[in-house]
């Protein structure tokens, strides 16, 4: 007899779904397994402490891109959540849906059950949002949304400029209009602090549960096979390796982590499997392929004046909002730095936006500062410009045949070309937006890419130069019906009883937005699948 019905690797967005839906039945036994520990620290709860937590070693899989020709032989940071949350409780907390035509493709794709009409249950069914129930929005979700406190942060001047530039407004992206400059909506609660999915889908209560047991600080080294069957995993936990067996395994470790492992238990491309040594049970050559990502190019302009959130963050001024937030979950640390997101279409002929802009009144870099100890950070408007629908795919291999050996990861960023041209047309866009009137009464200059950069060459150097990308992973164990996919639309490991994958890498073409909203989703309608009752 098994150890567990279910283990779930990973207690990121997905695997905290999958624990809360599959132990509501008191008569299965789950096991959810997480690599980092507990959630407890300041920077996972509070909201503005997400750019510390993302930058600190203990809550991340510090992973980076490997070095690429059409980027400058740069390596990209690409760090992943290693703590109860996963990247949920490390990320911007941004909670956008993406366009109605995201998930309709991925029906087009073959993938029965995974249209926009399919999905929209299962997004009601995980928020409870500030707007209230409605056709478009839960009431009673684990994850509460909050709607950004707007005091100070130009949100007024932007959407006055979007609107003298002739770009539409929406007041809800996720809603019927899913185009336009709206209002910023993120994962945090009426008490100020931050609902990633442990704190949202992991209470107390669902804690206390007896049929579900969690271990951090559990590392998953690979999975165990009875005959052709996946029958549990051989984990580190405690100083000594476990073997602990399940009727079925859901890999829910993330889009680096869930096709790593497969691949050192022997499903993946034969050929890179042997050359690893690693004993080939199954040969699936698209594990680790077909990585998609969000290209990102950051315009930064030089405020007007000393009037951005740089003020907040002189030490005496941070200590006694941390203070604020601490007691009453109030004040300007309790929710996100961001004057609203533009969802635009840039090119031509598109039916759905393909850029989206992010914009905060705080250079990204800023941190606390001390008169006459550390100079202040600048005054400056910053806007993360956003390629929504890359044509570019990379793809992460093994390193070794350990779990403790990163993957390498090869982003191809910009490996197409009309990527860098919707980039571009991206930045023409923004900056046309910025020169509006109510906005560029606030600039000073322009600072990054920098103001002489004008002819398409100039911007396209630029882009190759500086491009990032927005930690959204997806796509390395893609669902579909062609032979070449992983998974079946049903979440199985094609060819492999027993196993099935939950998290970012089942996604056949990405999101355009934030995907963490769309990872709880899949975790919602996964749970149905894996129970029956898709």
């Amino acid at each position: 007899m098994a150890d567990y019905d279910y283990i779930i690797v990973g207690a990121g967005t997905a695997g905290c779904v999958l624990a809360r839906r599959l132990s509501e039945d008191p008569r299965v036994r789950v096991l959810l397994l997480e690599a980092g520990g507990g959630d407890t620290h300041p920077y996972l709860r509070m909201p503005l402490g997400f750019m510390k937590a993302l930058r600190t070693p203990r809550f991340t899989w510090p992973y980076w891109s490997e070095p690429e020709a059409q980027t400058g032989n740069r390596r990209v940071p690409i760090p992943r959540g290693r703590v109860i949350g996963g990247s949920s409780s490390i990320n911007g907390m941004f909670h956008i849906r993406g366009h109605r035509g995201d998930y309709d493709e991925w029906r087009d794709l073959g993938c029965s059950g995974w249209g926009y009409d399919d999905v929209l249950p299962y997004f009601k069914r995980s928020e409870t949002s500030w707007r209230g129930e409605g056709p478009y929005h839960g009431g009673d979700g684990p994850v509460q949304l909050s709607r950004i406190r707007n005091v100070g942060l130009f949100e007024e001047e932007l959407r006055q400029a979007y609107a003298d530039a002739g770009y539409p407004l929406t007041e809800d992206y996720d809603g019927e209009d899913q185009e336009g400059f709206g209002p910023g909506q993120i994962t945090v609660d009426k008490r100020g602090r931050r609902a990633s999915a442990a704190r949202a889908y992991l209470t107390a209560e669902v804690r206390a549960r007896p049929n579900l047991v969690i271990l951090t600080r559990a590392l998953t080294e690979r999975l165990l096979f009875a005959s052709e069957r996946v029958s549990g995993v051989v984990v580190r936990h405690g100083g000594a390796v476990h073997e602990i067996t399940a009727g079925e395994v859901i890999l829910s470790a993330g889009a680096y982590n869930t096709p790593q492992l497969m691949m050192l238990s022997g499903l993946g491309p034969e050929a890179h499997l042997r050359e690893h040594g690693i004993p080939v049970r199954a040969d699936l050559a698209r594990v680790g392929q077909d990585l998609l990502e969000h290209p990102r190019l950051d315009l930064v302009y030089q405020a007007a004046r000393p009037e951005t959130f740089s003020r907040q963050l002189r030490w005496d001024r941070a200590a006694l909002s941390a203070l604020r937030w601490w007691v009453s979950g109030t004040g300007p640390f309790s929710s996100h730095v961001c004057s609203g997101s533009a969802q635009l279409r840039v090119t031509e002929g598109v039916d759905r936006p393909d850029i989206q802009i992010l914009s905060s009144p705080v250079a990204i870099r800023a941190d606390l500062w001390f008169p006459g100890l550390t100079p202040p950070p600048p005054h400056a408007f910053y806007a993360s410009i956003c390629l929504l629908h890359p044509k570019s795919r990379g793809h992460m291999e093994l390193r070794s045949a350990s779990i403790t050996d990163a993957p390498k990861v090869f982003l191809n960023l910009l490996g197409d070309d009309e990527d860098v041209a919707t980039l571009r047309r991206g930045l023409q866009a923004a900056r046309h937006v910025y020169g509006m009137p109510t906005q560029a009464a606030l600039m000073a200059h322009e600072l990054q890419p920098g103001a002489p950069l004008q002819t398409d060459a100039e911007i396209d150097a630029a882009i190759r130069a500086q491009a990032g990308v927005t930690q959204h992973p997806a796509g390395t164990c893609r669902m579909g019906v062609d032979d070449a996919a992983v998974l079946t639309p049903d979440l199985r490991v094609r060819g492999v009883a027993g196993l099935r994958v939950a998290d970012a890498s089942i996604m056949p073409t990405i999101p355009g937005s934030n995907i963490n909203a769309a990872v709880l989703m899949i975790g919602e309608k996964a749970a149905d699948l894996i129970k029956g009752a898709a």
